[in-house]
């Protein structure tokens, strides 16, 4: 990797004046050289399903309306899934459950999510991550996660005019949210809150910006879904209480 693709995120991300503009340089991103080489070379060896289709292969960007006052973070996209398809969440079986509660919670106008071009559309909420490329094991290292940072800080600042609500999908987006926000100027308690289930930590608003939501839920993994740790009513309720606090009635 040389200085240029390294320094790559930190100096892109924080020129882009629009979510748009962000969602299109993300994925020009060759910064982590363990995650490029992963992200390519599941895309030539596919899985047996999806051996007749062409892989996105490349860092996938946020999924959502500019505007959302709320944002789902999760950890990073699956190998066969956002990966495959281009797009967070989407093709793989945490995608299938996410999509089922954002519909039932009425966030998202299908239950549904197979690829870029079905039709799918989120109302109010955009989904991100704090990596953007797809990990070996599902298992970004934290120097992988800190040097994909800054589209994250970037994307948090472009939403933060309206943004009042942020659902945590497990505890390496719990962790990783922290620094960008303290970052960004936001006081945050001390100590930093662990992560729970339906946690819920309400940073004070100033400076002209309101409050912001930080809730916690278990990451919809076939680990945590196929245990019953995480169900669907449980995933929904957390994303109903993210809405209601976004719009101000929660």
């Amino acid at each position: 990797m040389d200085e240029a693709e390294a320094g790559f995120p930190a100096y892109r991300a924080a020129r882009c004046t629009s979510v748009a503009e962000l969602d299109g340089a993300v994925t020009g991103c060759r910064a982590c050289p363990r995650l490029v080489a992963w992200r390519e070379e599941v895309a030539v060896v596919r899985r047996a399903a999806f051996r007749d289709e062409e892989y996105w292969a490349r860092p996938v960007p946020g999924f959502g309306p500019a505007d959302a006052s709320l944002a789902v973070m999760g950890l990073a996209p699956a190998a066969h899934g956002g990966n495959r398809t281009g797009r967070m969440f989407t093709g793989d079986d945490a995608g299938d459950f996410l999509f089922a509660a954002l519909y039932a919670a009425g966030l998202a106008s299908q239950p549904t999510a197979t690829g870029r071009g079905d039709g799918l559309e989120l109302y109010g909420v955009r989904i991100t991550a704090p990596v953007h490329c797809a990990p070996p094991e599902n298992r970004p290292t934290p120097a992988e996660r800190d040097t994909c940072r800054p589209w994250l800080a970037a994307e948090l600042a472009l939403l933060a005019p309206g943004l009042r609500a942020v659902v945590v999908l497990g505890a390496f987006g719990w962790q990783a949210l922290w620094p960008v926000l303290a970052a960004a100027g936001w006081r945050l308690p001390r100590p930093r809150p662990a992560f729970r289930h339906g946690g819920l930590v309400t940073l004070p608003g100033g400076g002209g910006r309101g409050p912001l939501h930080v809730l916690g839920c278990y990451h919809p993994s076939r680990r945590n879904t196929f245990t019953g740790r995480l169900t669907a009513p449980m995933l929904t309720e957390v994303l109903e209480r993210g809405a209601r606090l976004a719009r101000g009635t929660g």
